[in-house]
């Protein structure tokens, strides 16, 4: 059975995006451990009391005619590329399982096992890549979007930014420990 010819341009084009596909899941997993690290070091700042932790504290310092949507928008900026991380590392890793399938189908419809190994082997090394980097990202994401709201809420109260900012979620389990 001869291919329609466009199958074979969508397979052959399709088969195009394997590696930059695969580039992209490698540089997003490297991103989230650097997130990951940039992260745990600013919790250790605000752990500590440190100035650094508090970066829309600092911004305001620095220039105290910021208003609280100009930091908004600063903590927004400031999340940007892992919050786009996290929605986009997923699609790869199932571009990345989906793009191998065809050509490991087609082996082993010819039995040769070795090549439907391998491809196999990039398809689920892709999407495991791929949802770690997601899981890491979506994680300091979501921590750092309360750590801005708590930041913003004591800003618009006028709490002093010099210190550790007391944090409701933080005091709400401390308080319930009790």
């Amino acid at each position: 059975m001869t291919p329609n010819p466009i199958e074979s341009a969508m397979y052959s084009a399709s088969q195009l995006f394997l590696t930059p596909v695969l580039i992209l899941i490698a540089l997003l997993f490297v991103h989230a451990f650097y997130a990951l690290g940039a992260f745990l070091w600013q919790a250790w700042q605000r752990h500590t009391g440190q100035g650094g932790g508090y970066e829309l504290a600092a911004a305001l310092a620095r220039n105290p005619r910021l208003s609280p949507t100009d930091l908004e928008a600063l903590a927004t900026k400031r999340m940007e590329f892992a919050r786009i991380a996290t929605r986009i590392a997923p699609m790869l890793g199932l571009v990345a399982t989906m793009i191998p399938m065809g050509p490991a189908l087609m082996a082993l419809s010819d039995g040769q096992m070795a090549d439907v190994s391998r491809n196999l082997t990039v398809a689920f090394s892709a999407v495991i890549l791929a949802l770690l980097a997601a899981s890491i990202s979506y994680t300091v994401v979501n921590v750092r979007r309360r750590w801005y709201a708590v930041d913003l809420a004591a800003i618009e109260h006028g709490l002093p930014q010099t210190r550790r900012v007391p944090d409701p979620v933080v005091a709400m389990a401390a308080e319930g420990a009790r």
